[in-house]
């Protein structure tokens, strides 16, 4: 059984942000408290240590207390890029991966994505979301990998491919359908922030 304190949970907090004005969105407020603090109060306790990957406002991030790290690609290359890192700086067998912008993700995420990885020996598995009119989406960037990764996902990059669902393709990787499809739910606009709060 993979348990928590055998993942680390790596919060991408990296992007541009360019839909919300190219501000900060793990620092933007959500019911009160920054976007981050949500992202590690519902990871924390399904992973046995935290990593931030953040490329701008690094001390504000490093007042929660976790390590964090940048890319090592430059150009705000996407979520491919904190992977490498969170995958080179990550300390046990597996990587649990949330972005900064999705305040109510699955408190079972990772118990959830475990299950799957051990059934079937995977590499890598990723959560899926089932909309209300029974509409499957891929949720690529809520992931749990195997750190033996590293290789296979820098010869990816360095190939000049950025594309996440291409690089699970050259995995054996699984998904795991979750029903509640608003635990996924992202804020890229100021609309989608006021509407994720008047629904919570």
């Amino acid at each position: 059984m993979i348990a928590a304190e055998h993942i680390t949970g790596l919060i991408l907090a990296g992007g541009r942000a360019q839909r919300m004005g190219g501000i900060d969105k793990g620092l933007i407020p959500f019911l009160g408290q920054p976007l981050i603090a949500s992202a590690i109060t519902r990871l924390q306790n399904q992973v046995g240590t935290i990593l931030i990957n953040a490329n701008r406002n690094i001390t504000k991030y490093a007042t929660y207390g976790y390590p964090v790290i940048l890319d090592e690609t430059p150009d705000f290359s996407g979520p491919l890029a904190g992977f490498s890192v969170g995958l080179k700086t990550c300390k046990t067998p597996y990587l649990l991966t949330s972005p900064c912008d999705s305040p109510l993700l699955p408190l079972d995420l990772g118990v959830l994505l475990a299950a799957e990885m051990e059934r079937g020996d995977f590499q890598l598995v990723y959560a899926s979301s089932k909309e209300a009119d029974g509409t499957v989406w891929a949720q690529p960037v809520f992931c749990l990998m195997r750190v033996d990764l590293i290789d296979s996902l820098n010869l990816f990059l360095e190939s000049g491919n950025l594309k996440i669902d291409r690089w699970f393709k050259e995995l054996h990787s699984s998904t795991v359908i979750f029903e509640n499809a608003n635990a996924f739910a992202n804020i890229n606009t100021p609309e989608e922030l006021k509407v994720l709060e008047e629904a919570s």
